[in-house]
Parts: structure tokens; sequence; C-alpha cells
């Protein structure tokens, strides 16, 4: 009997979250289509509470954010086409701006809204809390890249509706190295603190995270327009590039990049990882999102991510050939005839089926990797080397001498290919 009421009350909860608007879309999945995903069963056993269920007010808000994208910066680039140059001299040189030929721009409401949203940190930024969590977050540059590549990246091409927009652009598959690179660029720029910014404040109005967030607002509108003249399904993906899917990849890069870097060892405080989220939610609401759609605590932001997870129906077919473009790199750089590249891509496989799952990796077709988990040896290795550095100014002084020599080899394309990491590493 009592078991007979279980399944009418689960019957009765499915049928609660079914009437959620955002099982009118062809990319959603059933509440019970996912629930065997290994990521997900490891965030029900250590992070969740217990007995976690998802949460039908949080599936509204993904599906409103679905058909949410960035009207401002639509409107700019249907007007101009770009807007991104002029935005920045209108801020940074406004006097030479009102003087200059592209001044009537300064006329546009959207315009305007833009100058208004990038001229001066809002209210509620925090910038001694965002300080301590860009700090923390350039602490770790190879394990961030291990991160980025094998968990961010890799668990976000079994969404196709993520990896869509990317095999359709040819981002990632073509030219695989410098989308990583781009990418990876980027979160450094996020987390560039005084000693490099030349200002006092993470996220420094003029520097160099601002500025490729503008530029980056502006591809997104490009690649909209494009993939919706192309014939884009809205009524089965949603809106490309929506603010439910920008919400995603923001909590890739902040949520779990933070706990990667701790279950790898890293010696990460809550304030730390807190100043993580601010310093992403910044970032976030300059890409266009509505403030109020981002997460502001840890707890709510795997919630959030839980469920959009959850809700997503998974097609590894479409991501494999995003999958197999990033994990052939390192044969690429180091020739296919070298034993190194090889180690290095069964290296990645193992951090991504360790910390992933293997469910991903199969559906992938990542290779399978004997003693996979050995990776984790790399956790008391860290965490040794994060407590000596706690202990005497010294050690923290050569540490940190090592970690930019470590970043200065793993800049190397930026150096050869992006001029501001040219000019900044040679200064």
């Amino acid at each position: 009997m009592k078991s007979k009421q279980r399944v009418k009350h689960r019957l009765n909860a499915n049928k609660a979250l079914l009437e959620s608007s955002i099982y009118s879309y062809g990319r959603t999945a059933s509440p019970a289509e996912n629930q065997d995903l290994q990521v997900l069963q490891r965030m029900r056993k250590f992070i969740l509470p217990k007995g976690y269920k998802l949460k039908k007010h949080i599936l509204d808000e993904i599906a409103e954010g679905y058909e949410l994208i960035d009207p401002a910066a639509d409107k700019l680039t249907n007007k101009y086409k770009r807007f991104a140059d002029e935005l920045q001299n209108a801020i940074l040189n406004k006097d030479a701006f009102k003087a200059s030929d592209k001044a009537y721009m300064l006329e546009d409401s959207e315009f305007k809204q833009m100058v208004g949203q990038f001229s001066t940190h809002p209210a509620w930024f925090d910038a001694k809390l965002a300080e301590k969590g860009a700090i923390a977050y350039r602490r770790y540059p190879l394990t961030l890249v291990w991160l980025l590549r094998n968990v961010a990246l890799m668990a976000g091409y079994s969404i196709p509706a993520l990896s869509l927009p990317l095999i359709q652009t040819g981002s990632l598959v073509h030219d695989a190295l410098a989308r990583l690179y781009r990418t990876y660029g980027y979160m450094m720029a996020v987390s560039e603190y005084p000693e490099i910014t030349g200002d006092t404040t993470p996220l420094a109005i003029g520097g160099e995270a601002w500025r490729q967030t503008i530029r980056v607002r502006q591809l997104h509108s490009w690649v909209r327009k494009g993939l919706i003249k192309d014939g884009w399904d809205t009524e089965y993906w949603a809106q490309p590039v929506n603010q439910s899917d920008m919400i995603a990849t923001h909590l890739q890069f902040s949520l779990l990049i933070s706990r990667g870097l701790r279950w790898l060892g890293a010696r990460i405080s809550e304030e730390e990882a807190e100043g993580i989220m601010h310093l992403w939610r910044l970032a976030t609401w300059w890409m266009g999102v509505d403030l109020e759609r981002i997460p502001e605590t840890e707890q709510d932001a795997w919630e959030w991510l839980y469920t959009y997870l959850a809700a997503q129906r998974l097609d590894f077919e479409v991501g494999r050939p995003l999958a197999k473009a990033l994990h052939d790199l390192p044969s690429q750089i180091m020739g296919k005839q070298t034993w190194r590249g090889h180690a290095v891509e069964l290296l990645n496989a193992s951090v991504t089926r360790t910390i992933v799952g293997d469910d991903v990796g199969d559906g992938l077709n990542l290779p399978k990797v004997p003693f996979r988990q050995g990776i984790l040896l790399s956790a008391p290795v860290l965490f040794g080397i994060d407590s000596a550095r706690r202990l005497h100014p010294k050690i923290e002084a050569r540490i940190d001498t090592f970690r930019k020599e470590r970043q200065h080899n793993m800049n190397w394309w930026l150096r050869e290919n992006d001029p501001y990491y040219a000019q900044k590493e040679s200064s």
C-alpha cells in the first residue's frame, strides 16, 4: 500500500512539473529522463539538500529565460551593425567622441542605456569581495585549464542546445585551438586584479575584461541574427544565445571552476568562493543578462544548475565533433608521432570521466582510461602546496613566482596572436 502511495505521489509531482512552461520545448527532458546521469547523482549526494526535488518556479524561470535575449544589443546591431568600439570611445574618450562623426549615437536610447551600464560599477558590486575571488581564481593556472576544457566545455558539449550554435558557426571545430585560448584569455581577463590592470578594482572600467565583454556582447548579437536567418528552430530550441543558456555558461566558469578547484585540493575559503561568484555575476550582467535572473548565492546557483541540467534532452552525437576537436588538440600541438600528446589526451579524458562521469565520457567517445581516478592524487599535492603558501611570506612568494612562470608558458598562443597579451607580458 505504501509503495502504491509513493508511486502515486511521484506521478502527481511529475504531473505538476510537466505543467511548467519549460516542457513546451523539444529540447527539454522529462523529470525522470536524466535522473541517473552521474553528474546529477553526485550533485544530489554531495551538494544539494537530502531528498532534493526539482522546483517548478526554477523550471519556469529557466523557460522564461529561454525567450529572453538582449534587445539593446540586437537593436544596436540592427541599426549600426557594430557598436563595441563606439561604446568604448563614448565612455573612455567622452569629449573626442562628442566631436566625432559618431556623436549622433549618443541620442540613441539603447546606446545611452549601454553607456549607463558600462560607465561605472553598479551599487551592488563589492569590489573587495570580487578582488578576493579574482586572486583565488588566478592562483591555479594549470588546474584552471584542466577544469575549463575537461569539465566546463566537455560537459557542455553533451547539451545540444549549447553545442548546436557552436557547430553551426564553426566555432571550436575548425578553429578549436583559437577558440579555446580566446575563452581562456577571457577568463583570465575577468580575474585580473590591480597589479596587472593598474586599477584598484577588479573588472576595472576600461580594463581588458570590460573591453572583451562589450565585444562578446556584440558578437552574441551577430550570432543570434545569423542563426535565425539560417532557419534556427525557436519552437524546439528556444531563442539562440538566450539568457538561461548564458547563465548556464556563467555557472560553468564560476561555480564549476570554484568547486572543481576545491575537489582537486585547492584551499579556497568560503569568502573566496563567494568572491568568484560575485566577480562573474558582474561579468554576466555586463553580457546582457537580467540581474534578478543570475543566482546570487552558491546554494541558489547549485539548485539552478541542477534544474537546468536535469531538464536538458541530451544528444551526444551533436557534441561529438566539438569533443573530438578539443580532445585532439594536444597531439596537434605536440605532434601525432610523439607520446606526449597522447598522454595529455588521456590525462584530459581522465579529468572528464572522474569529475563529470563515465556516461558523458562514453557519450562523447572519449577514450577509456585505466586507473583514471589517479588524477585525484593531485588533490593532496595541491593541498600541501596551498598549505605551505599560507605558512610564510617567502614560501608564498616562491610559489607565486612559479605560478607566473607557468602562466607565461601557458599563454604562448595569446602572446603570438592577441595584441593585449603580447603587450602585457612584454611590459
